[in-house]
């Protein structure tokens, strides 16, 4: 231990408990004996600069004469009127530094500092705004309008609460010294404020805001004419204005983001909603209020009270990494510096009848003083001509020349009801990427190609399954009606769309039909009913599904169940997922032609956020990351783990972790596993489990495999790397096959919501019956 050292160290403890100064007027015999009993004292120290104060208030008071040296010696006697200039004034004593200073009196010393005020603060105003008392809860931005307040002197009291201290990552917004760290934010500012103007009256509340103290911080000793919030809290926030409100009171808030800047005129407005009415939706019971502890559960309040649109993109995306990479909300000096400027400006003319509005405005400098070079977008390349009619029925046309099939002809009302049935199977994304016709007693299935190339697209691996899918559904639907098919499969590498034709019979034609005990509501696109047929026993529906993935020729399913390979799958797919975000195809793809949100225009494709199940804070992540310029600042700042929510959590639930393989990468393979992929679908759904697909590492190892110049960061394009080889640690059954599907098995929920389907009218058309 160092020698004294707790001894130093308490008696700091107690003058950090300090925070008003001491006034000696050594004119009063009994002050003047109580000042030199504390020089006596010693180690204090003492700043003595009384004559330039009053050769500036001489200054000051004769604006209009070019005074000289022997002018101000005459005049300050004058002014002394006999008093030894070492009486003159006020000593003020600061405890907590040792420091005694000589100043002028209250009148001359309030005079002489707003001096330079005029005249943009009248004298007349100066004296008016010197009645107001202001309260400001909250000391990180607050300490910057608190201290403007103070320097303008546009109030003559300020209450001031905070319950926290200075600590050391407070200093990249909050002028004061490492000595100070420790020190309760309320006595520091109090501090600050009284080394500036020690006549200016301030009360503190270390407790800050609570039930019991509120009524005193709004009106012991006078009511406030404003309340300044800066805190954090959401309960104090919406105390302080219920209180408010009930005394007619206006609030500003400022929240050192783009200049934003709140008010609230309940001194003009008494009946106006809190919060300009953005909370009414919400339970604003203060006892739920303050037990509110996780970022989950205050979201729904913090996102309306801080504009989740009007943010800036840097605060959006830090919203992403609360509790992640941060513990706090960002905010730097220059913000702070400039609400705190913001914020007392807006209150001097509140208080000065110049100003009389509500609402919520901003000072953004990023719009003021802009970075005009242009920014890259990322456009998706065109990939050839469109799927029309016209090339459908021609391509059609040319495929039944080469057939010669004889088939049943049936009805357009026939071909619709099971077209209807197909096109409710699996689809990646919900994309539904096929069109049919019927003509000739056939009906063909085209891949519906879209028009800009996507990074689900790569070998045509997704929808060559989709169209499997569909093919199988189409299977079991016409076995129902009596029906069995004869399918003819075509290569996709090429211009044409076209990818099967397919007849009806009455005899049984198709080889590959997988018929196990169905119902239709197991063909169609929504979960089964939860406990429908439920089993626990992994061993039987793994060899379903396993069964149901073979009765494909060449296809193979691998099932792991451990705990630590499940922990293995999730680590993979939830990097996978917030890596889609970082690289502009499949960022752009996601939002362009998977996610759809709620909203006026009826969606027929794709999947909606609002039957994804997802909480409050995974759809605040969607929302952010949206903004792909959000997605490239997490992306440099090797963040965006919130990102991983929604996968961890599904993995946290799966039974199983499946992966199917086939021999060899080709069109008509990927579509044959898609016929497995369906089948294995309802394999599951019948004893009550559920199969979400997990495709996203899959695609990003099969681009990193094909090195097409897929545009990504370099650390992401590592990063993939490295789980790829986790992953084949994780399937070393899969090494040298190509990996077509990877799920995870759970067990079924209650619907949210039907995926919704293109009409029939847009996919199926018809030609003549030849």
């Amino acid at each position: 231990m160092l020698k004294g050292y707790q001894e130093l160290k308490e008696q700091t403890a107690k003058k950090n408990l300090l925070y008003r100064p001491v006034f000696y007027r050594v004119t009063n015999p009994e002050e003047k004996e109580k000042f030199n009993d504390l020089l006596a004292k010693g180690n204090i120290y003492v700043y003595d600069e009384i004559s330039d104060q009053l050769r500036e208030l001489i200054k000051s008071r004769n604006p209009m004469r070019k005074l000289q040296d022997e002018d101000y010696a005459q005049l300050i006697a004058q002014h002394l009127n006999g008093c030894p200039i070492t009486d003159y004034g006020v000593w003020v004593f600061y405890p907590w530094s040792d420091r005694a200073v000589h100043i002028l009196d209250e009148d001359e010393y309030i005079e002489l500092r707003t001096s330079a005020n005029k005249n943009k603060i009248s004298i007349a105003e100066r004296n008016k705004l010197a009645t107001k008392k202001v309260g400001v809860i909250g000391l990180s931005v607050g300490q910057s309008v608190s201290v403007t307040l103070a320097m303008e002197r546009i109030c003559g009291e300020l209450r001031l609460a905070d319950f926290d201290s200075l600590e050391l990552n407070n200093l990249n917004r909050i002028r004061t010294g490492v000595h100070n760290l420790g020190l309760m934010k309320v006595y520091s500012v109090a501090r600050e404020i009284a080394e500036i103007d020690p006549y200016l009256k301030t009360v503190c509340y270390p407790e800050g805001i609570t039930d019991e103290n509120i009524n005193s911080f709004y009106t012991d000793g006078g009511k406030l004419d404003a309340v300044i919030d800066e805190c954090d809290g959401v309960n104090v926030k919406i105390l302080c204005r219920i209180k408010a409100k009930e005394l007619n009171i206006p609030v500003l808030m400022e929240a050192s983001d783009k200049g934003t800047l709140d008010v609230e005129r309940f001194d003009l407005e008494p009946d106006r909603p809190i919060m300009h009415g953005w909370l009414e939706h919400l339970n604003l019971d203060l006892n739920v209020l303050k037990n509110l502890k996780t970022n989950e559960e205050k979201l729904p309040y913090m996102l309306p009270i801080a504009g989740f649109e009007t943010l800036s993109l840097r605060m959006k995306a830090s919203l992403l990494e609360m509790g992640v990479s941060l513990t706090t909300w960002p905010q730097l000096a220059t913000a702070v510096t400039l609400g705190g400027a913001i914020t007392a400006d807006t209150c001097r003319r509140m208080f000065l009848n110049q100003y009389t509005d509500s609402g919520r405005y901003f000072i953004d400098m990023e719009q003021l003083v802009p970075d005009k070079r242009p920014k890259e977008i990322f456009t998706p390349a065109a990939t050839g001509k469109e799927l029309t009619s016209d090339t459908i029925a021609q391509e059609a046309d040319a495929a039944l020349a080469g057939l010669g099939w004889s088939a049943n002809i049936l009805s357009h009302e026939e071909i619709k009801q099971l077209v209807t049935v197909a096109v409710q199977a699996y689809s990646a994304g919900n994309t539904q990427p096929w069109k049919w016709h019927y003509s000739g007693g056939h009906l063909f299935l085209f891949l519906d190609k879209p028009e800009q190339e996507l990074f689900s697209n790569i070998r045509n691996m997704t929808p060559a399954q989709s169209l499997g899918a569909a093919l199988e559904n189409l299977a079991l639907a016409a076995s129902q009606a009596g029906y069995h098919l004869k399918i003819m499969l075509y290569p996709l590498e090429g211009p044409s769309a076209l990818a099967a034709a397919i007849s009806f019979h009455h005899s049984k034609t198709d080889e590959d039909l997988y018929l196990p005990e169905l119902h239709s509501k197991y063909i169609v696109k929504e979960k089964a009913p939860q406990g429908s047929g439920h089993t626990t026993d992994l061993s039987v529906i793994a060899a379903a599904m396993t069964a149901a993935v073979r009765s494909v020729n060449g296809a193979e399913l691998i099932i792991k169940t451990t705990p630590d390979d499940i922990k293995a799958a999730s680590d993979i797919i939830s990097a996978a997922e917030r890596l889609k975000f970082f690289i502009p195809a499949s960022h752009h793809e996601f939002y362009a032609n998977q996610l759809r949100w709620p909203g006026k225009v009826q969606y027929e494709d794709g999947i909606g956020i609002e039957t994804m199940g997802l909480s409050p804070a995974e759809m605040m992540s969607l929302r952010v990351v949206m903004n792909p310029e959000i997605a490239q600042l997490l992306a440099d700042w090797r963040g965006g783990q919130a990102l991983e929510m929604t996968s961890r959590k599904q993995m946290a639930t799966a039974y199983a972790i499946g992966l199917i393989t086939i021999p060899e990468a080709a069109d008509t393979k990927y579509i044959q596993s898609g016929r497995a992929i369906q089948r294995m679908i309802i394999s599951a759904m019948t004893v009550g489990y559920t199969i979400t697909p997990t495709l996203t590492p899959l695609l990003q190892f099969a681009h990193m495999l094909d090195n097409k110049g897929i545009k990504m960061p370099e650390h992401v394009a590592e990063e993939i790397k490295g789980m790829q080889h986790s992953f084949d640690n994780l399937f070393p059954e899969a090494i040298n096959k190509e990996k077509v599907f990877l799920f995870t098995l759970g067990k079924s929920v209650p619907a949210m919501g039907k995926l919704p389907s293109k009409s029939i009218e847009k996919i199926l058309s018809f030609g003549e019956d030849k």
